[in-house]
């Protein structure tokens, strides 16, 4: 084919792989920073500024964004913007997290090793001092244990999908403080995950990922209908 240009069905050119790479590296770089709130929500997304610092064209950076866009991570108003999440999501983000993280757990069954199965429960006893941390700590902790069996699950399509709750669910900034009682709940909750995942109970381990989803779901539905 000439030109290195690969020809669709209907004989319309597709752009060059060179171009596809450069917007799949402004696209990852940007979402990093998005995902750990580098970029707040709210900025605004100048696409020369962005050029400019990458030190890439416009057409990466726009098709970057586009591919943001379609994640619900940015949205574009007279200019692009990084999402706000409404608080009124909350239950979307809850059912979200449900569905994923309970059959990738159910996976990670399947597939953690023992020495994976190790550093949970080293995460969970961490937690067990919930009381002696600021929350900043606990909460780093509890996601590392989160994204930790989603990633034991071996699906990136998994892993993107979480991280995309994840950032809504703490972009909301939810004013939801745990009570002791409900800390040690959630984190024996943790370790009945650990323990099913370790006997390679598939079922059992994706039922108590529901369950604790579903607990902390009430939780915060309570503590903002209060």
């Amino acid at each position: 084919m000439p030109d290195g240009i690969e020809r669709l069905p209907n004989d319309r050119p597709r752009k060059r792989v060179g171009t596809d790479l450069l917007a799949a590296d402004v696209h990852a770089r940007l979402r990093a920073k998005i995902l750990t709130f580098e970029i707040k929500p709210g900025t605004r997304l100048v696409e020369d500024e962005i050029s400019s610092s990458l030190d890439v064209g416009r057409t990466p950076v726009r098709e970057a964004l586009l591919r943001l866009q379609g994640e619900g991570l940015v949205s574009r108003e007279k200019g692009w913007v990084v999402e706000c999440t409404d608080a009124a999501s909350i239950d979307h983000v809850f059912e979200s997290r449900v569905a994923i993280e309970g059959y990738a757990t159910h996976v990670a069954a399947l597939r953690a090793t023992p020495a994976d199965i190790r550093d949970l429960r080293a995460l969970a006893e961490e937690m067990d001092g919930f009381e002696a941390m600021g929350r900043a700590q606990l909460n780093l902790l509890n996601r590392r244990f989160h994204e930790r069996i989603v990633g034991l699950s071996g699906n990136p399509f998994f892993v993107e999908m979480h991280e995309r709750t994840q950032f809504h669910y703490w972009n909301m900034r939810l004013p939801v403080l745990f009570t002791r009682e409900q800390a040690v709940v959630a984190n024996e909750q943790h370790k009945r995950i650990v323990d099913a995942l370790e006997a390679r109970d598939p079922d059992t381990a994706e039922r108590h990922a529901r369950e604790h989803v579903e607990t902390t779901h009430r939780i915060v539905r309570d503590a903002l209908d209060g």
